[in-house]
């Protein structure tokens, strides 16, 4: 078992991607076959896999969270109660609901098992620069 928490600088919404070194986490472990948590420790920027290989997927996921869930300054949200720390912080834990706060990548031969275009992400739904916090957990 090994454990490390990795932060995440964000610029406001968007997939940050973290492959590489929750991959270089299992490396580093000596790990042959395990299974990798990701946790990420905040309710308005939840952790997803997602396609790594063309930018217009996370581009496309973007417009589609922010039109299913507009922010609350939009008349159509006026019945949100939860305004009080800005119109985008409502908005970012019903999208984080509907998403994950974990998931689990199966290890092998000290490799992720992630498929030829996946990739690990934390998909930032708050519009100012944060330093989220993701929980990377090994179990042998």
């Amino acid at each position: 078992m090994a454990q490390h928490t990795l932060e995440i600088e964000t610029r406001g919404p968007g997939l940050y991607e973290f492959t590489r070194e929750a991959q270089r986490f299992v490396a580093a472990s000596g790990a042959d076959e395990a299974l990798l948590t990701c946790f990420v420790r905040h309710t308005s920027a939840p952790v997803v896999i997602q396609e790594n290989a063309d930018p217009d997927v996370q581009r496309d996921l973007q417009a589609f969270f922010s039109r299913l869930v507009p922010r609350s300054d939009e008349p159509s949200m006026s019945w949100l109660s939860h305004t009080t720390e800005g119109p985008d912080d409502m908005p970012a834990h019903i999208k984080s609901a509907l998403t994950a706060s974990s998931v689990g990548v199966p290890v092998s031969g000290g490799r992720l098992m992630l498929g030829t275009w996946q990739g690990l992400y934390l998909f930032e739904h708050r519009d100012r620069p944060h330093v989220r916090q993701m929980v990377l957990h090994l179990s042998v």
